[in-house]
């Protein structure tokens, strides 16, 4: 399989598949030790490197994983969201990782409206999770503004077994309600 040619734009971000020339900036976010704390913690470069591949190897074997975000404005790579089935994961998964200059912008909202969508139109998803640690304010701020409800926690599977972890979910029937 290859990676698909796929793009989809929202007022000020452009989603697509990860390519070659968006690893810099990926790998400065996941140095971050404040924009990378609840998405695995951070990594270094080479540590970076083997996340980077696995979002463009789940694209090219499962056709899909999580876009790459562009900010419209400035053509920057400004973090990662959309859907993630890893083997193991509690469930179909749209997740969010932004750099730190992007917070506060609604950009996360903006681009997971876009990104459930298109999970649930074109993969034929019938419910979207959102795993989150219970200290991420921010985050479970988000998955209530998108209309998912905390369902308690939930287990992931390693590395994150250790981790507490929540379960912010909707179905596709609740998403069309409120679209």
């Amino acid at each position: 399989m290859s990676i698909p040619d796929l793009r989809i734009e929202t007022e000020r971000l452009i989603l697509r598949p990860p390519i070659a020339g968006d690893f810099d900036a990926y790998a400065a976010n996941m140095a971050d030790p404040e924009a990378a704390r609840f998405i695995g913690g951070r990594q270094s470069r080479e540590m970076a490197w083997r996340g980077f591949l696995t979002l463009a190897g789940a694209w090219a074997i499962q056709g899909f994983a999580m876009f790459s975000v562009i900010e419209k404005a400035s053509g920057r790579w400004i973090g990662r969201l959309g859907p993630w089935h890893p083997e193991g994961w509690p469930g179909t998964e749209i997740g969010w990782g932004l750099a730190r200059e992007a917070w506060g912008k609604g950009y996360a909202h903006e681009g997971c409206v876009a990104a459930i969508g298109w999970a649930f139109q074109h993969l034929g998803w019938s419910e979207v999770i959102h795993s989150i640690h219970p200290d991420n304010l921010a985050s479970r701020a988000l998955a209530r503004r998108l209309g998912s409800t905390c369902r308690g926690l939930q287990k992931l599977p390693p590395p994150y077994a250790d981790s507490p972890n929540e379960r912010w979910s909707q179905t596709r029937e609740q998403w069309l309600r409120r679209s």
